[in-house]
């Protein structure tokens, strides 16, 4: 018996550990000036999905921007920036909002 309460006990304490460690997501908007058409909008599309970290991004073409959401524990801006650097685009930095932690 004592052990089944042990047992329960680090359980609760484990479950709670697991919704403290809440993930550090994050959107980032990119302005990209090479955007120009429907084929630069597959070009970043088939390109940036790969990128480590990232969870789901937004290209639009009209505003020549990016919206990118990604898991900041695994990549940064400038890790980001260097993605677009691969398949040769330039993305300027444009802002950054914190995702609010969901209870």
């Amino acid at each position: 018996m004592k052990t089944r309460k042990i047992r329960i006990a680090l359980t609760a304490v484990l479950l709670g550990a697991t919704t403290v460690m809440a993930k550090d997501i994050r959107t980032a908007v990119f302005k990209v000036p090479q955007m120009t058409c429907e084929n630069c909008v597959k070009k970043i599309n088939n390109n940036i999905r790969f990128e480590k970290g990232m969870k789901k991004f937004d290209t639009d073409l009209k505003t020549k921007t990016v919206t990118i959401t990604y898991d900041a524990d695994k990549t940064d801006i400038e890790k980001l920036k260097e993605g677009f650097r691969k398949f040769h685009y330039e993305a300027e930095f444009v802002e950054e909002s914190k995702q609010a932690d969901k209870k």
